[in-house]
């Protein structure tokens, strides 16, 4: 196959993000983000990283992701790198909901996108950005392959024992209730290179993936493949997050209607857009939290504090779950680069054989390193996502096969 560029598309609902990638090296060609699409303020940035030269960007209105895109391609172009190019062989599409049916990377047709739609009541906000960037990018590239790589392909080896809620079956599985997990290119990406770090083969190794951003997950990674995670039906449930609650009791959601006399969409903006980090204190910036804890502020405290709970909890749950545990892995935003939530993550836990060296902690860089002590039962390790990357390579190997 001679064409070996992958332009990888993450479209939302007023943004667009893409990265343009040689496949012969995983290098990066090009990067960039088109944001509030649709407002006056629409704002382009650009970056030529093959050309080694500045970011370019543009502030002017964007009317959608027609015209998003099709900017994007001007700018690619300036750089010798248009979509026009015969070197790009494909482009892959992040769509975050692709439900129990698909299971891997999949060339898009109009069944494909038949079944994105369907999917769209349970990713309300996700989906119809991700078909909108899908029919954008068709529109100026028919010829090229279109390729979806789902956020929940990676857990759909869950057992049903950890994918099915306890409700009456015939109703969930009427209205496709079960737990499908997301941040699924990330857990893939960090779970191998995570082995990768240990010398080992992803079948070797049994892994807990902290997936730590202002959206954050967990996941049970046996021998490579995902045998449970924290979101489910929606990327509600699970870890305290930035704006959203993860676990609660369903009943509070009766409690809400019934005595506060609150709707169903009012409940719904509360648990996913006032809750978790900012509900509690104000904040969803990590790093204003430990400001302010450090500034001797208790409602920041009890915040992270909570953070800390849930994800300890989460951390012994999958212990226990794999039954053995080589490694645990943070990841994304706050994994990558709040220190203070690491050291928190894991202290106490030593019995379990989870400890971090203080000095390796504290640490900053951008590659894969090992935080615990040298004689650490199990390996605590810092690995930055990448999920462009890891989209460009399920993108790229499925078009070579298929070609």
């Amino acid at each position: 196959m001679s064409a070996t560029r992958v332009l990888v598309l993450n479209s939302g609902s007023s943004s667009l993000k893409y990265q343009l990638l040689d496949m012969r090296d995983s290098s990066r060609l090009a990067s960039g983000l088109v944001e509030r699409i649709g407002e006056r303020s629409s704002r382009l940035k650009h970056t030529p990283l093959a050309a080694g030269g500045g970011s370019r960007e543009e502030n002017a209105p964007i009317a959608d992701h027609d015209a998003a895109l099709k900017a994007v391609a001007r700018e690619l172009a300036k750089d010798g790198l248009g979509l026009d190019s015969p070197e790009l062989a494909a482009v892959g599409h992040r769509v975050v909901h692709g439900g129990k049916h698909f299971t891997r990377p999949t060339v898009i047709d109009d069944a494909v996108l038949a079944e994105i739609e369907r999917l769209i009541p349970v990713a309300p906000l996700h989906n119809p950005a991700n078909l909108t960037g899908i029919r954008t990018a068709t529109a100026l590239r028919p010829d090229l392959p279109q390729v979806a790589v789902f956020d929940t392909a990676f857990h759909t080896t869950m057992p049903e024992a950890a994918a099915r809620y306890a409700i009456d079956v015939e109703t969930a599985d009427a209205h496709r209730v079960r737990r499908y997990g997301f941040h699924g290119t990330s857990h893939a990406y960090v779970s191998r290179a995570t082995a990768k770090l240990l010398g080992k083969a992803p079948e070797e190794v049994n892994v807990i993936v902290l997936h730590l951003g202002n959206g954050a997950s967990a996941s049970a990674v046996e021998r490579g493949r995902c045998v449970d995670t924290s979101m489910g039906l929606t990327p509600l449930e699970g870890l305290v997050m930035g704006t959203r609650s993860g676990d609660v009791d369903p009943a509070v959601i009766f409690h809400l209607a019934r005595v506060g006399g609150m709707s169903i969409d009012e409940i719904d903006a509360l648990l996913n857009k006032r809750s978790g980090l900012v509900g509690l204190c104000g904040d969803n910036d990590m790093r204003e939290i430990r400001r302010r804890v450090d500034e001797g502020d208790e409602r920041a405290k009890l915040a992270f504090d909570i953070y800390i709970h849930r994800l300890r909890k989460y951390i012994g749950a999958y212990y226990a779950v794999l039954g053995r545990v080589d490694a645990v892995a943070f990841t994304a935003g706050v994994g990558e680069n709040a220190a203070p939530v690491r050291a928190a993550a894991v202290a106490g836990l030593d019995s379990l054989g989870l400890a971090v060296d203080d000095a390796l902690n504290a640490v900053r860089a951008d590659e894969p390193r090992l935080i615990s002590p040298a004689d650490a039962r199990v390996a605590v390790a810092v690995v930055p996502t990448d999920e462009e990357l890891e989209i460009a390579t399920q993108t790229y190997a499925l078009v070579k096969n298929t070609n």
